[in-house]
């Protein structure tokens, strides 16, 4: 008699599951792999590094000012020869001194969306798809729109992996995949 309640709740709750991680990462929402977020030299928002526990889901931010100065590192595989890209952006357009492979691109994903690299804090109730993505990793410093950004990503789950491609633009890279 007790398995005829058990089954349907645990059906309920993978549903439930699949769905808290269904749907498109949206730039500068909760969660982010080993990201630490962003601090600005104008507040003083608190600083954390984020677990891979998160999965972002909130509304996207309003556009920007599309200026930015970042140091991109790319490690494709931990033997491979790291990938370094500078990026400069000046009112949503690429300056010359970039060397990132797809500068307009990313001037621009910046400037519609100048959060994407500085997500929320981690929400430790959110559940993500365990499945691994590959072994790139990326890593991003420098500023947007005058705050200030380090940001890393990975791929090792469903959250981060829905991050890494919400960002695959300005890391220059789709991860591999």
């Amino acid at each position: 008699m007790r398995m005829r309640f058990v089954r349907p709740l645990l059906a309920v709750l993978a549903v439930a599951g699949l769905a808290a991680c269904s749907g498109s990462p949206t730039p500068g929402t909760t969660g982010s792999a080993t990201q630490a977020p962003s601090s600005s030299a104008t507040s003083s928002s608190p600083s954390s590094t984020a677990t891979p526990s998160a999965s972002p889901t909130s509304t996207s931010a309003a556009p920007g000012q599309g200026n930015a100065e970042l140091s991109i590192t790319l490690l494709d595989t931990p033997e491979a020869a790291p990938q370094m890209f500078t990026l400069v952006c000046t009112n949503g357009a690429p300056a010359a001194e970039s060397s990132h492979p797809s500068a307009a691109e990313a001037c621009t994903a910046l400037k519609n969306s100048p959060s994407l690299l500085s997500p929320a804090p981690t929400r430790t109730d959110q559940a993500c798809t365990m499945q691994y993505g590959g072994p790139a990793t990326a890593k991003v410093t420098g500023s947007v729109d005058g705050k200030e950004v380090s940001a890393s990503f990975n791929r090792t789950d469903g959250c981060q992996i829905g991050l890494w491609d919400a960002a695959k633009s300005v890391l220059g890279s789709d991860g591999g995949l």
